[in-house]
């Protein structure tokens, strides 16, 4: 039967409350989290009795917005209510009496414009009206440490103290009932997990789940990471993603994969043979690289978006590589370059680290590709063959290679000066975003600088 035919009957559309519903009774949900982000990305929640979820679904949750965190309140403004997104519904596999909602902010009926949730749905929105599906995969690395008596941290492994450690069999082993456990969580949650390893530092991991659509990947990315905080702890342990909690080692990224698609068509893949540069994108993915690039000093701010983010990008010998970008480049399977081209159709931004909120850094990257699509940007030629960690800076200059930001304050500054991502990022009313986000960082970075660190009492406590 056509589908215009007048006489069919209309197709059956799921209603989200309803499957909400259905799915806390069949599962046996007695709470529910209704839960969001703040611009640091540090989860808030409210837990509401299941026998309250019609109100919770209607009503939102209420909360005092500035004790929540860096969501745009004052003490004098009304209160946040976290609307939950029922297509969110995520059961906690360790708690199964408990299941999560991810929310978006109102106040007062309106979407609140500080809600980094509601800042990417915008972006989804604008690529939408522009014929597109951004797809997003998400690798997050981190550490399993403990505290010593003295406040400092080591890895939780004592025997993990290989000085080649990566893809370890035997560590692996001596965490199996660790990451086995967050393995068989991330299957039964239906998110397709298909590999776990040991990555390059002592004490580090990295578990993989499947792309999706952005909304559900960061979703999914917020919800993965304190999954694993919250088993770790249970075992006396610290799960960790910040960028850079040893000098010493290979710090945690956090790489984005991206692709545009329609109709379920990846629109950035291309046969290598007919891509004129081999590396199997279509000439709307380069113009989505192009835009990458020209952005990549701003972006990085919300990409890694830590005093500590920039303690990881840096050349060094760690278990062969630190494994980081520090140049606005892009190549075919080159893992010294800031947009990896791991295979045809998709696009890997390895500035991206585990302490990002993942909401605004798809923003950021969206945006920043959609800008270079719009603009029909030329991303110039791929650097594949080069190691660019080897290069000295004169050799970058003659290949037109620039460097990224060496420090939170200089991306904040370029993020400042950066219209698109300002225009992306949105206005608040009084401020955009971008200011309130580069108000807050600078002050990070401000009182990180305040700071007297051993390594500089060491260095010159007795110099002069």
């Amino acid at each position: 039967m056509s589908l215009t035919d007048p006489t069919a009957s209309p197709p059956t559309v799921s209603d989200p409350l309803e499957d909400v519903r259905d799915r806390v009774s069949r599962d046996g949900v007695r709470y529910l989290f209704a839960q969001f982000v703040d611009l640091h990305s540090k989860p808030n929640a409210k837990l509401v009795p299941a026998t309250h979820l019609d109100d919770m679904l209607t009503e939102g949750a209420g909360f005092a917005g500035f004790a929540a965190g860096e969501v745009g309140q004052r003490p004098h403004d009304p209160d946040l209510i976290a609307v939950p997104d029922a297509r969110s519904y995520t059961p906690l596999p360790w708690r199964p009496e408990v299941a999560r909602l991810a929310c978006d902010l109102q106040v007062e009926g309106r979407a609140w414009p500080y809600c980094p949730r509601t800042i990417l749905r915008r972006q989804l929105d604008r690529a939408a009206a522009l014929g597109f599906e951004f797809r997003l995969g998400a690798e997050l690395e981190y550490f399993l440490v403990r505290r010593r008596d003295d406040g400092s941290i080591e890895v939780a492994d004592g025997q993990d103290t290989l000085s080649q450690p990566c893809y370890d069999m035997r560590a692996l082993t001596r965490g199996l009932d660790f990451v086995t456990t967050v393995a068989d969580h991330l299957s039964s949650l239906g998110w397709d997990n298909y590999a776990t390893d040991h990555e390059d530092a002592n004490g580090q991991f990295e578990q993989n789940f499947a792309f999706a659509d952005g909304l559900t990947t960061c979703d999914r990315a917020v919800f993965f990471r304190y999954m694993v905080e919250s088993l770790a702890q249970e075992r006396g342990m610290i799960a960790t993603f910040m960028p850079k909690p040893f000098s010493h080692l290979t710090g945690n990224g956090c790489h984005f994969h991206v692709s545009l698609w329609h109709d379920g068509v990846n629109l950035f893949e291309a046969d290598p043979e007919e891509d004129p540069r081999g590396l199997g994108l279509s000439p709307l993915a380069y113009h989505f690289v192009a835009g990458l690039k020209a952005h990549a000093k701003a972006s990085i701010a919300l990409t890694a978006p830590t005093v500590t983010s920039y303690k990881r990008l840096v050349i060094g010998a760690r278990s062969g590589s630190a494994w980081a970008p520090v140049h606005v480049s892009y190549g075919y399977n080159n893992r010294t370059q800031m947009l990896r081209i791991p295979a045809p159709g998709r696009i890997e931004d390895r500035s991206v680290d585990g302490s990002c909120n993942p909401y605004l850094a798809a923003t950021a990257v969206l945006a920043a590709g959609l800008d270079g699509i719009e603009r029909e940007l030329d991303p110039g030629d791929p650097t594949t063959e080069l190691n660019l960690h080897d290069l000295d800076e004169a050799s970058l200059q003659q290949l037109g290679i620039e460097r990224l930001p060496g420090n939170l304050l200089d991306a904040t500054r370029e993020l400042a000066r950066d219209e698109v991502l300002r225009a992306a990022l949105g206005d608040c009313g009084s401020e955009d975003y971008v200011d309130y986000y580069v108000g807050v960082k600078q002050r990070e970075w401000q009182e990180a600088q305040e700071q007297v660190t051993p390594w500089e009492l060491e260095r010159y406590l007795q110099l002069y």
